[in-house]
């Protein structure tokens, strides 16, 4: 499931409830935050499919703590 961003969102995210931060390109602030399972993934491809992208673009990156930050739309 996707937690959208909010000061509660952050906070858990501070304290270590969640392994992925979503993040947008050129945008500082996230998007939101997600425990990175299959079914993560599934709902940002839905999401991108109602923005009308043909597929999502996602760089990862593996944080020291083992937690990670997903970019979507990098990559053009």
């Amino acid at each position: 499931m996707i937690h959208p961003y909010d000061n509660a969102s952050q906070t858990r995210w501070d304290h270590g409830d969640f392994k992925v931060q979503l993040n947008q390109e050129n945008n500082s602030r996230p998007l939101g935050f997600c425990d990175g399972t299959e079914a993560d993934m599934a709902e940002l491809r839905g999401l991108a499919e109602a923005e009308g992208a043909d597929e999502v673009k996602i760089r990862k990156q593996i944080l020291k703590t083992g937690r990670e930050i997903w970019t979507l739309g990098g990559g053009r």
